[in-house]
């Protein structure tokens, strides 16, 4: 099973003192035991703001070990009627749009996302199987 892997438990990998550094690397070798594990654009780029080179991420995030793959065409459409159902429903207008693609990604792709923050994911893509605190404690 191919995992995507969200940006806040990539965070949680870069940070051994934080709370949740434990959870995250346990469920991020479980995702490697499964099978491959993918980052896009958006995860890369949401991850990159803590850094000042490329090559610092690259080594954090080793395309050996983080496959690295484009939003589908179609996941960017998915995430655009998601984030329209979300707005009209009188959803925040901060930055939550990189979820949607994070989301419709894993939705279209058929993959696992494992995310500390499930609540839009569950809402707006049902179908995606989530590997949660909640449901992976």
């Amino acid at each position: 099973m191919v995992t995507i892997i969200d940006t806040n438990v990539l965070v949680d990998l870069a940070i051994p003192g934080s709370a949740w550094h434990d959870w995250s690397s346990g469920q991020v070798f479980s995702a490697f035991k499964r099978g491959p594990v993918v980052i896009n654009s958006i995860i890369y780029a949401e991850f990159c703001v803590r850094y000042r080179s490329m090559d610092e991420v690259d080594r954090l995030l080793p395309q050996s070990e983080f496959r690295r793959e484009n939003l589908p065409w179609p996941a960017a459409f998915a995430a655009a009627v998601a984030f329209r159902s979300y707005r009209r429903a009188g959803g925040a207008r901060e930055c939550i749009l990189p979820d949607f693609l994070i989301g419709a990604h894993a939705a279209i792709r058929g993959y696992e996302l494992l995310t500390r923050d499930s609540k839009g994911y569950r809402s707006y893509f049902p179908s995606i199987s989530l590997i949660t605190p909640e449901t992976h404690p």
